[in-house]
């Protein structure tokens, strides 16, 4: 069925039937309440119907869809968690999911599966069957991640009820100029920002702002596309060069042979968004739960790479590792003021940036996020489960909780799939790649630095050759980690510029050339297995372009490589703590006894 036959199918009468989905493979009758819909035509009689729905008070659950870079598991587990949370509390839980590949679609997680699509057309027919009996509670949209999250408006505009955070408060978070206000009268700074609905007034909403800067399209996933401008000429690359690749096929047909005119029409419903980048700043993530009158603030993390690496890519400690209490006080009190101010109704996520002891709000998701099964394990509170319960209409100060300070600490780490696309450049920014993570839990920051990189597969030496080549804001940085490093009995090698400051401080370090300088140079001595880690920071095109052939020799040949400056300076300690202490493995309920 074409789209504009399925706007036109209600109104004609013309409506699906739902069918359950045999699990016992006709040996017997399977009246597993797992159901597909068709759009059948029998030979005689009306349609048949197996979805039977009951006269029990239900919640329908809207799960992610198929699985993708920026929206994957991290919200099946939600979903999942929503579930049996609501089951708990006696409601009938709906689930709507079309992954097979997802727990949230195992014929048994909830008490009635939909595989279905999620589009509003497919969920409003799929609504209109459960409210024929029994009484629809309301409809769960924030726990899928974005795209049940479009579907908010269709369905508040059908009558549905939606759990927890209204659709106008979540797209008051996602409107830059309704948000911007928001912070304004909350005395929040946000980094200088402006909105673009044209190539025409890009350029003078970056002629405003100044470089460099971050931009990103409007509602887009793991912030595809998002890209940090530094120069003129980047600009015209990403709008002339990245924006025609977002472009539906409809709108290119519509204007041929005008490139321009196929930009604008994206971008005057999609805008650009572009934010002032925060150079060298230390990004953190907070998780939050709230009811409209009560806050819990149930994670703070910091980000081991510095801000302009997507939150999805960066590695992050639980709790913070260099935080004062006086910055946590803070962020825990600008949290509560959002989350009241947006009146949210289950989960919250927060992204900040400080910079020189400065805090600004770089974006508010009144929703699900992908950081909450590590906050649920780190903390030991089912955050998802309480969560969907608050929106279902429990108070928050029901569940009595309370910040418990745990002597453990966690450290997330990103895993990546480069080794499986031949080509491609391992360098991080603003744009997710990451496709999985793992967590390191210790007593030690350092060690459940370490642990969490062997779980990457990161095999972090404990001897050997590090090269080391920075860009100039990062020499300084890194006199300390080459200094732990070199005390430990690396060897060091280095670019020449490098080398030169390292040298300068008392570091021993020999020469190494670089790839554009002529053999033997660092990709030659990564082949022949004479580097054990790589530490590498650049700037420019010119740099990075220069540096690509080093970072995919590293990546082929499992060599360890970091490519921010406080990444470098979290493995060298990770190193220390692996070189000259022992890993000792516990099961995560240990760390609650």
């Amino acid at each position: 069925m074409t789209a504009t036959s399925r706007r036109c199918a209600p109104a004609l009468g013309v409506h699906p039937v739902y069918k359950r989905i045999d699990t016992c493979a006709a040996e017997f009758a399977s009246p597993t309440p797992y159901m597909y819909s068709t759009y059948e035509a029998p030979f005689t009689g009306a349609p048949v119907s197996e979805a039977e729905p009951s006269t029990a008070k239900k919640v329908i659950i809207l799960g992610g869809g198929p699985n993708r870079i920026g929206q994957g598991i991290e919200f099946d587990y939600c979903c999942c968690h929503a579930a049996f949370a609501l089951k708990d509390a006696g409601y009938e839980a709906i689930m709507v999911n079309c992954n097979p590949e997802t727990v949230s679609t195992d014929y048994d997680t909830s008490d009635r599966l939909y595989f279905e699509p999620l589009t509003a057309e497919d969920v409003l027919e799929i609504i209109r069957v459960e409210q024929s009996n029994g009484t629809l509670h309301g409809v769960i949209v924030q726990f899928g991640g974005q795209t049940p999250l479009k579907l908010a408006a269709a369905l508040e505009a059908a009558g549905v009820p939606i759990l927890g955070t209204s659709p106008d408060a979540i797209d008051l978070a996602e409107d830059r100029d309704r948000f911007s206000k928001l912070l304004v009268k909350l005395g929040i700074r946000q980094p200088k920002n402006g909105i673009a609905y044209s190539v025409e007034q890009a350029r003078l909403v970056v002629a405003d702002l100044g470089y460099p800067l971050v931009v990103r399209p409007s509602y887009v996933l793991g912030g595809r596309a998002m890209q940090i401008i530094r120069d003129d000429d980047t600009l015209s690359d990403y709008l002339l060069g990245t924006l025609p690749e977002l472009v539906p096929a409809e709108v290119k047909v519509r204007y041929p042979n005008d490139k321009t005119g196929q930009i604008n029409t994206l971008l005057g419903k999609n805008p650009l968004l572009f934010d002032r980048y925060l150079s060298d700043a230390t990004e953190v993530d907070v998780d939050a739960l709230a009811d409209g009158k009560t806050v819990f603030v149930a994670g703070i993390m910091e980000h081991i790479e510095e801000a302009g690496i997507h939150s999805g890519d960066s590695a992050c400690s639980l709790p913070p590792h260099s935080l004062s209490d006086e910055t946590i006080a803070i962020l825990e009190e600008q949290t509560r003021k959002l989350a009241l101010a947006l009146e949210v109704g289950g989960l919250m996520n927060v992204q900040y940036a400080i910079k020189d002891g400065e805090i600004y709000v770089l974006e508010v998701n009144p929703r699900a996020s992908r950081t909450v099964p590590f906050v649920a394990k780190t903390i030991g509170l089912p955050v998802a489960k309480i969560a969907s319960r608050v929106m279902a209409g429990e108070s928050l100060e029901s569940f009595d909780l309370k910040a418990a300070r745990r002597d453990h600490i966690a450290v997330k780490e990103a895993v990546f799939p480069f080794a499986r696309f031949p080509g491609v450049d391992t360098l991080l920014g603003p744009e997710m790649r990451s496709t999985g993570e793992v967590m390191g839990l210790d007593y030690d920051y350092a060690v459940a630095f370490a642990k969490s990189q062997l779980g990457a597969g990161n095999a972090l030496p404990k001897a050997g050759t590090v090269f080391v080549s920075m860009r100039d804001s990062d020499k300084a940085g890194i006199v300390e980690p080459m200094r732990r490093l070199e005390a430990l009995g690396f060897k060091i090698i280095a670019t020449s510029g490098t080398q030169r400051f390292l040298a300068e401080q008392g570091i021993a370090c020999s020469k190494i050339n670089k790839v554009a300088e002529g053999r033997p140079h660092i990709v030659d001595a990564i082949k022949n297995g004479d580097v054990k880690l790589v530490f590498n920071t650049t700037e420019g095109a010119r740099a990075l372009g220069d540096s690509r052939s080093m970072r995919r020799a590293a990546l082929l040949h499992k060599v360890p490589y970091y490519t921010t400056l406080s990444g470098a300076v979290a493995a060298s300690l990770g190193i220390e703590a692996y070189a000259t202490g022992t890993l000792e493995v516990r099961p995560l309920q240990a760390y609650f006894e």
